[in-house]
Parts: structure tokens; C-alpha cells; sequence
């Protein structure tokens, strides 16, 4: 990666319904515009993710999406509402972004959760996009979230059961919706974010380059927990399978999709069936890492960035 750098440019955009989106520019002010989601939701945008991009070439654009990170109102507050909180606006959000720092077209990025936005904004403005690239591939269909919180637990069945035990017996999107609600309330948000904190390092506790960590259960974790509730109990507020059944809206713009192979949160065969759908794409799997990152998936990324530069 490359080394630690500073924004040049920053503020808080007003997107509407009482939010503020905290924005940063990084690198050369002249450079190849891009832009970077974060995954999450709720994840927030790092100075890792500045890093991605080489600064002499590039003109990086990274945020926190709504109520997550800088943003303000934060959803670490039970209180928030996040009504506004949709794929819908986060992705209209993108486009005031772009608008608001007077670029033309921009290279589309994304990881995980951030790899869905990528692809959502991509569709809704191809005119605006030059390329994607995207790293552990989703599209959050409600298949996705069925196996990222109950199916996987084949492989973990006792810490399903403890999962799902704030709704015993319920099928799966009551359990997410019973996670919701409790992460909302602040009689039961802390305990509820640990259990949904619990289980994300779970499912990825097999992988071989896992990154588990203790969990302070800080702001930016119960937003994360939060968020995640919010977005993965509605579906992600998106159609079933609508960003592969209209990836021909993507056609003229290159892409590189790079999934690892051991990856138990977003197995391979969403990032496959993309790449079916949307031949401008190429589909780098990498045998040695899982959902977290080996050392041959950053260099990866690094490279498609680099070709793309």
C-alpha cells in the first residue's frame, strides 16, 4: 500500500433529511478521479482506504456513508432515525458528491457492503462511471443475508443457535428484525451489538487471514451493528437480484471483480454469476484469502488500480 497521506480537501455535504456527509480528497488534485465505498454498512471510510490509490496519479474520494463515521447524525445514538437511510440515498448522496467537487466521471470502487453501493450507483448513472473495481464481491440479495446469518451456521451451528436466540425458532429475517429493534432501545443495545459483533467474527474465523479483534463496543461498533440491522433486515431496501438482472446497464464499462476463494460471508458464486452477467468484468479469484484480505488480494487491488491509473 501506499504510504500514510493526509486529505487536501474535506468538509460535510447536506444531503437532505437532516444528514451530513463527511467527504476527503486525497492525492493529486489533477489526478484520475475515483471514489471509494466502504463496506458495513455503517463501516466508515479509513486512512487505510486512502491508501489504496496511488497519490501521484489519483484524485481519491472517500466518505462515510450516512450516520456512520463523521457523518452526522450518528447511529451509534439509539435515538437517530434512520428512515433516510436507504441504498436509494446513499447512492443519491454519491452523485451530490460528485456534483459537489465538479467532476465529470470517476473510477467506482467498493468493498463488501461497498461493493453493492459500487455497483447500485454504477447502474443508476453508467454515464458517470469509467471503471469499477470491486473486492469481495455482493449484491446483497435476501439469499446473500439468509446465508451470511443462518445459513453459514451449518459450519457453526452452536454459535447460530446463540445468534438466533433473540427470537428462538423465528426464520431468519425475524431474527434480523428482532436485532433491529433491540439496537435501537438503549436498554438492550449494547448487549444486542455484542452478540451481532460475536457472529460477524464467526463466520470468518475459518478463513486464513482473518482479522479478529476484541471488540470495545465503541461508538463506531454499535453504529456498525446498527446499520447493519437496519439495511440487512430490509433487504438493503433493493429489488431481488435487480444489480444482476440489470448489469447490462454496465456494458462499456470495464470492471475487475477480485473475490477471495475461502470467502464463507460472500461465497464465490455471486461474484461468478456477475461476471456472467456483465462481460466488460473480470473476475480475479484469489486462492489464498477469504472476506479478509490476504496479502495476494491487496496486491491485486493495488495492480487493477494501477492499470487503471
Amino acid at each position: 500500500m501506499f504510504p500514510p497521506i493526509e486529505p487536501h480537501d474535506s468538509g460535510m455535504l447536506d444531503v437532505g433529511d437532516g444528514d451530513r456527509v463527511y467527504w476527503e480528497v486525497v492525492g493529486d488534485p489533477e489526478g484520475k478521479p475515483a471514489v471509494f465505498a466502504h463496506g458495513g454498512p455503517g463501516g466508515g471510510c479509513t486512512e487505510k482506504h486512502r491508501r489504496w490509490f496511488d497519490p501521484a496519479k489519483y484524485r481519491a474520494v472517500l466518505f462515510d456513508q450516512r450516520n456512520c463515521g463523521r457523518s452526522t447524525p450518528h447511529a451509534a445514538d439509539p435515538g437517530v432515525d434512520l428512515s433516510a437511510n436507504t441504498t436509494q440515498n446513499l447512492v443519491a448522496d454519491m452523485e451530490r458528491l460528485r456534483e459537489h467537487l465538479g467532476i465529470d466521471r470517476w473510477l467506482v470502487s467498493g468493498g463488501s457492503w461497498g461493493s453493492t453501493l459500487a455497483l447500485a450507483y454504477a447502474q443508476a448513472h453508467p454515464s458517470r462511471v469509467t471503471e469499477l473495481v470491486i473486492i469481495d464481491v455482493t449484491t446483497t440479495r435476501r439469499r446473500e443475508i439468509e446465508w451470511l446469518y443462518h445459513g453459514v451456521g451449518r459450519y457453526f451451528p452452536e454459535a447460530r443457535q446463540r445468534f438466533c436466540a433473540v427470537a428462538p425458532g423465528a426464520p431468519i429475517g425475524e431474527v434480523l428484525s428482532t436485532y433491529d429493534r433491540l439496537l435501537a432501545d438503549p436498554a438492550t443495545q449494547r448487549s444486542a451489538a455484542a452478540e451481532w459483533l460475536r457472529w460477524e467474527d464467526t463466520v470468518i474465523s475459518l478463513e486464513p487471514h482473518a482479522d479478529l479483534v476484541e471488540h470495545p463496543l465503541d461508538a463506531a461498533e454499535l453504529c456498525f451493528a446498527r446499520l447493519c440491522a437496519h439495511y440487512f433486515s430490509r433487504g438493503a431496501f433493493l429489488e431481488e437480484g435487480i444489480l444482476l438482472r440489470e448489469a447490462g446497464k454496465l456494458a462499456g464499462i470495464p470492471g475487475v471483480l477480485i473475490h477471495g476463494r475461502h470467502d464463507l460471508s460472500s461465497p464465490l458464486d455471486t461474484a461468478w454469476d456477475l461476471a456472467q452477467a456483465w462481460p466488460d468484468a473480470t473476475l480475479e479469484v484469489i486462492a489464498d484469502s477469504g472476506h479478509s484480505a490476504s496479502p495476494t488480494m491487496r496486491n491485486r487491488l493495488l495492480r487493477a488500480f494501477a492499470e487503471f491509473a
